[in-house]
């Protein structure tokens, strides 16, 4: 048997996963919750838009999740590794030395935020973004145009602006800053020195405005004209090959091999975003879109590279293999969607030992349009198609008599609204879908959002077999580079599974929500783009009409 190993560096843990290469089958997994901060994230009381992470924590859980699958496989299990694959959130850059060494892990910075990993949910940098935005939009617009027109405050560049006006010290010390998706796959295999690190195409090509078309990451003199140029020597660092999963950053190297228990120069996979590698996980195609349910939604599709495809504004890029080779990668996605629901049970506490699965329940009880409510998903702000972290979110129709099921109800109708302006956007600039694959802990746990989800979109849900779809869709790339698949193509066909229960949309459910998703829009252009003439008289009233007739006795 050969197998292989997929590691996931999630939000608040990482996850491993051995893997059979011949049938995907799941043989042992484990977690390891980073132990830094706030559920494994470094928050600031002061500023809401602070989100950090320890470099350290994700060393850490190498060791502990490598080794804790070894030893529930059995002894020798180690030997029959073919290769590991490596996914990350992101954009989660992490400022390194000239060695590839973290800042965070020298004694000098060890406790200094900003010398930490960047997560993917910090918005501090919105300005700057607004900046480069500008910037691109004045004098490179095509880069703009491969990153959906609106350059986010959660990606490289403008993280990377905001440190450089915030933290001189940490800035100046730092010889390039790496993404935690190309940081692992270095420092398993020794190449984390900037002459030797590779860096993956599903980052270069999403967050830092790298295309071949302009012949790799942006002009130089472009980024010179961000603050005087104090981006500069990042942008020189730059100049490794950019490779795609299909390919080895290099050989595990005897340090780590002796550490885990696995064969020295090991083949390791070019890392990707979790999201990247879980569309591979549940099977991506041409016609498929892939929901990766989360704290945060990715939405992935795939469109070969040989028909072409437009330029689509709004989505986070399309890339030429940033998620299988031979096909445009197209990345989209929502800024919240559990925090939104971990929001309201945590933090506004919506009734004495009400949780999760009670509102679940108590939600299942009301018919779409019931409630009179209906949410705005930003309260995290708006990654896809409006691409602005300073839109904020809104419950519409609250009365007295409005209650926590009906609230939660409408935030899980929300975050399917803001998923529906996703895949419309797509399919109106030529991406077609055929059919949707969810995948994460939600589309497992809540057959409600699932229904709902079926219903807004009017199209059936499928659901990933696997609990763990990006570690799997890691796994896969490491079978791939370690030989024990040919292709992708047959990676997919022998490693993935869509689970029996499929959600299909109920007609006078969809009609219903048809209704509110008119409404929806009108508040999503009206707040969300600018000089538009909207007259919002008569929203509140078309709740209640809607209420008052799907109250009314059948």
């Amino acid at each position: 048997m050969q197998t292989s190993i997929g590691l996931d560096f999630g939000t608040n843990s990482v996850r491993a996963l051995l893997v059979d290469c011949a049938d995907g089958r799941e043989l042992a997994t484990s977690v390891f919750h980073y132990t830094h901060g706030d559920m494994g994230v470094m928050i600031d009381a002061s500023d809401p838009n602070v989100a950090r992470q320890h470099p350290g924590d994700y060393i850490k859980g190498i060791v502990y999740t490598v080794k804790d699958v070894l030893d529930q496989a059995g002894p020798e299990s180690g030997a029959s590794v073919v290769g590991i694959g490596v996914d990350s959130t992101g954009s989660t850059p992490i400022p390194v030395d000239a060695g590839g060494e973290a800042l965070a892990l020298q004694a000098k910075f060890v406790e200094n935020p900003n010398a930490m990993a960047w997560l993917w949910k910090d918005h501090t940098a919105t300005q700057e973004a607004a900046e480069i935005t500008a910037a691109a939009a004045a004098n490179h617009p095509e880069y703009l145009a491969k990153c959906g027109g609106i350059y986010s405050s959660e990606w490289y560049w403008a993280k990377l602006l905001k440190c450089a006006r915030t933290d001189p010290e940490v800035f100046n010390a730092a010889a390039s800053w790496v993404e935690l998706a190309d940081w692992v796959p270095a420092v398993l295999t020794d190449t984390t020195a900037l002459d030797k690190l590779s860096r993956g195409i599903c980052a270069a090509g999403h967050k830092c405005f790298y295309s071949e078309e302009w012949g790799g990451f942006p002009s130089a003199d472009f980024i010179s004209s961000f603050d005087n140029g104090v981006l500069d020597p990042v942008r020189a660092s730059m100049t490794q090959p950019v490779i795609n999963v299909s390919q080895s950053v290099g050989g595990l190297s005897k340090k780590w091999a002796d550490c885990l228990g696995l064969s020295e120069g090991l083949p390791v996979a070019a890392g990707a975003f979790d999201c990247h590698l879980g569309a591979i996980g549940c099977g991506v195609k041409p016609g498929t879109m892939v929901k990766v349910i989360g704290t945060s939604t990715c939405d992935l599709a795939v469109s070969p590279l040989a028909d072409g495809l437009a330029d689509i504004p709004g989505v986070c890029g399309v890339v030429p293999e940033s998620v299988l080779p031979g096909q445009f990668g197209i990345e989209a996605g929502q800024s919240a969607v559990g925090d939104i629901f971990n929001w309201y049970v945590h933090k506004l506490q919506p009734g004495v030992g009400l949780d999760h699965a009670d509102l679940n329940v108590s939600a299942e009880t009301i018919k779409p349009g019931e409630s009179g409510l209906l949410a705005l998903d930003w309260m995290n702000g708006n990654r896809t198609v409006l691409v602005d972290q300073e839109l904020t979110g809104m419950i519409l129709g609250l009365t007295l008599h409005s209650s926590p099921g009906e609230i939660f109800r409408a935030l899980i109708e929300g975050t399917a609204f803001g998923a529906r302006m996703i895949r419309d956007r797509m399919e109106a600039y030529g991406v077609n879908v055929d059919e949707v694959i969810c995948c994460g802990g939600i589309s497992l746990k809540s057959p409600l959002l699932m229904q709902i989800y079926a219903d807004v979109f009017n199209c059936p849900m499928k659901v990933s077999a696997s609990d763990q779809t990006c570690a799997l869709g890691s796994a896969m790339a490491a079978a791939v580079v370690g030989g024990a698949q040919a292709d992708f193509d047959s990676a997919v066909a022998a490693m993935t599974r869509i689970r029996d229960e499929v959600y299909l949309p109920i007609p006078e459910n969809v009609a219903v929500y048809e209704k509110l998703f008119g409404i929806y829009q009108k508040l999503h252009d009206g707040f969300g783009l600018p000089g538009g003439q909207h007259d919002y008289f008569d929203v509140m009233k078309d709740l209640i009409k809607i209420r008052k007739a799907q109250r009314e006795p059948a």
